[in-house]
């Protein structure tokens, strides 16, 4: 069993706490992948979880995105436990994981109305297709775009839910150099701005910052 590191711990036990977890237990069958995990992240905090392939970072992930039970402890956003959040409170929270989350028979455009209208109105997309190199496959359906495309859209529909909380699984997958740039940007403005971040990454060293807390699985 692995055991979390955590660094920078002068941010636990604050009373602005925004995402905690106490205790937490996560299991893949009949094996603790991770046990005993406690932190807590304030407003323009991320928490940056590494570890080798197969050491829980997803399932960690998915357990503070509410989308998986823990099999011990618990886990809050804003002091009220993930799985009992209303709607409105739950609409902070967005998961980008491996897969892109997005409807092949849409087209790009499509795909990030649906996205923009989670967030409760139309947003003007042209600044961020251009960003990200997919103003000529705006029209495009999804099923048609590369690897790298795929990524990028799913990067976009990230931007336009507005969510407070980002929880990233590897989000510089099939991206090139000023694709992971724009990444971090992105992120470093989500917590300048008085958002929360918590980012599984093989590339640490390109997303470290002020606040960050490292846990390593």
């Amino acid at each position: 069993m692995r055991r979390c590191v955590l660094m920078e711990a002068s941010i636990l036990n604050s009373s602005d706490q925004l995402l905690a977890s106490s205790d937490l237990e996560v299991r893949r069958g009949q094996r603790a992948l991770i046990s005993g995990l406690s932190f807590a992240l304030e407003a323009g905090q991320m928490a940056l979880i590494v570890g080798p392939n197969g050491s829980g970072k997803t399932s960690l992930l998915r357990v503070l995105a509410g989308l998986s039970p823990a099999s011990k402890g618990s886990v809050s956003w804003g002091g009220t436990e993930v799985h009992r959040l209303a709607p409105e409170q739950r609409a902070q929270i967005t998961y980008r994981g491996h897969l892109d989350g997005l409807k092949k028979d849409l087209t790009v455009e499509e795909n990030l109305d649906f996205y923009a209208s989670l967030g409760g109105e139309p947003l003007d997309f042209e600044a961020l297709l251009v960003d990200l190199q997919l103003a000529d496959l705006r029209h495009r359906q999804v099923r048609f775009l590369s690897a790298g495309q795929r990524r990028r859209t799913g990067l976009a529909a990230l931007k336009v839910r507005r969510a407070r909380l980002w929880i990233l699984d590897e989000p510089m997958t099939n991206l090139d150099q000023s694709g992971r740039q724009l990444v971090a940007d992105w992120i470093g403005s989500h917590l300048a701005e008085g958002g929360v971040a918590v980012v599984a990454t093989h590339q640490a060293e390109e997303l470290v910052a002020s606040g960050t807390l490292m846990v390593e699985l």
